[in-house]
């Protein structure tokens, strides 16, 4: 632990968290700060700084989706090893961060991460957090029930139902701090010998949970319209790890003949399961909404993960999992001693957030704030089609551009990143096959502005159509 000299200045017209996420930054950056230091807990800093939990936890997402920090279950937030940000030499991983271009105030990241800030309702969320902690519930400062508390777990099967058709009972809800931890639970919740089915390209955080976790993980290329049933159903896996809504990185949605055929792959069997990730399923920009897999399904093998980091804020660290009966039994049985990774307060304020409309409110907002970005995105690359090629336009916060200009991913992201612009390649999220997209760029928007979105997509043309 290492001690804060940080003076917060209220008068500034910078945002308090952009003050704390810049003095940690700079710390990190100057070596004041050691790669694996372990930061205060978001709530102890509050309460040094005297200023409100969210706050700090939105400085700290910035960080977290910077690669400054990262955030450990049920132990907190390190700082990560930056070496990287000092070497100018070009490498072949998406996280390169050219020292070079670091140095400039103009850098834009289009990276696929975090969330736009500018229009989270602080205000709102203050207020909700103040008569939260003004109720008189002493219950409220213990650890509560395992799973998450039953009226936070029922405002979200309320959702499910009403947003994505998913048919369940809060009983089958299990809340946990960030995917992470959910996808390590099942992990324990498998039998051993389970065999785990993930898509090439994938989420690779998951993909890497399940391995270090000791599973035996097939990888499954993908189809224009989703996983390859036919490899999947010669790969003998129990269970499959699909994104049918929103696709990452590519973007796809999963049409509802690949949904049916799925389906009834993994009802040909006792034991099998699909693993639904419903990421970003909010944000989705053409045609009607989709339904989610589960909510399509009678049977009862769908395991549903949905998370509100990208439709609330990353730093609440709060998503949750839908279990079948029979995995709930053998959570029940297996896992109940562990402890609930989200506190009771931040729970109550979600659950509120939930129940008295604002969420509805917030989403519509931030549909309608993404959606120009995305839109803006697409016109601008509009005229230069022959070369860049823009995919998975219809949700989420990213795009996918096939550039055709005779460049390698590396020598794009190098050249994008001589321009002061960073962006990242797909390669990284394949498990095999990667080979397929040389040229892929994954360009996400939610972090840049409008004017950072236009002048970006102006310095990425003169690095890529010389």
């Amino acid at each position: 632990m290492f001690a804060f000299t940080l003076v917060l200045d209220g008068d500034s017209k910078t945002p308090l968290y952009e003050q704390i996420y810049a003095y940690i930054k700079n710390e990190i950056r100057n070596g004041k700060i050691e790669c694996r230091s372990k930061l205060p807990s978001a709530r102890a800093l509050a309460e040094y700084l005297q200023i409100s939990r969210s706050t700090v936890d939105m400085a700290y997402a910035q960080l977290v989706s910077e690669g400054y920090i990262e955030s450990v279950p049920c132990k907190g937030y390190y700082v990560c090893e930056i070496s990287l940000l000092y070497d100018i030499a070009p490498q072949k991983h998406n996280d390169i961060l050219y020292a070079k271009e670091d140095k400039k105030e103009n850098l834009i990241d289009f990276t696929p991460n975090g969330i736009d800030l500018e229009y989270f309702p602080f205000n709102t969320w203050r207020k909700i957090t103040k008569s939260v902690l003004n109720v008189d519930n002493k219950e409220m400062f213990g650890n509560g029930d395992s799973m998450g508390d039953m009226e936070l777990r029922s405002s979200i099967c309320s959702y499910l139902f009403e947003a994505r058709n998913v048919h369940c009972s809060p009983e089958q809800i299990l809340i946990g701090a960030g995917n992470y931890y959910l996808t390590t639970l099942l992990c324990r919740i498998f039998d051993d010998d389970k065999v785990i089915a993930m898509e090439s390209p994938t989420y690779q955080r998951a993909y890497n949970i399940f391995r270090t976790n000791g599973r035996n993980v097939v990888t499954v290329k993908v189809d224009g319209d989703g996983i390859n049933m036919e490899m999947l159903k010669s790969c003998k896996a129990d269970v499959v790890y699909v994104m049918p809504s929103h696709h990452y990185p590519l973007g796809t949605v999963m049409p509802i003949s690949k949904r049916v055929e799925l389906l009834k792959w993994a009802n040909e069997s006792d034991g099998r399961y699909i693993i639904e990730d419903d990421y970003d399923s909010e944000f989705r920009y053409h045609g009607k909404p989709v339904p989610a897999l589960k909510g399509i399904s009678e049977n009862n093998n769908i395991i549903y993960i949905g998370t509100f980091s990208k439709s609330i804020a990353p730093g609440l660290r709060i998503s949750y999992m839908v279990l079948p009966e029979k995995l709930l039994e053998i959570y029940r049985r297996k896992l109940k001693f562990c402890s609930q990774t989200v506190s009771r307060i931040e729970q109550a304020t979600v659950r509120e957030f939930i129940e008295g409309g604002y969420f509805e409110r917030h989403l519509n907002r931030m549909r309608a704030v993404y959606r120009e970005k995305h839109d803006m995105i697409i016109a601008a690359f509009k005229e230069n089609s022959d070369v860049i090629r823009i995919s998975g336009e219809n949700a989420g916060l990213h795009l996918l551009l096939e550039v055709n200009n005779g460049m390698t991913e590396d020598e794009l992201i190098a050249a994008a990143g001589k321009n002061g612009v960073r962006v990242y390649g797909m390669s990284e999220n394949f498990n095999s096959g990667a080979e397929i997209y040389r040229s892929g760029i994954i360009l996400g928007f939610a972090i840049v502005n409008k004017e950072q979105i236009e002048e970006g997509i102006k310095r990425l043309k003169e690095a890529w159509l010389k």
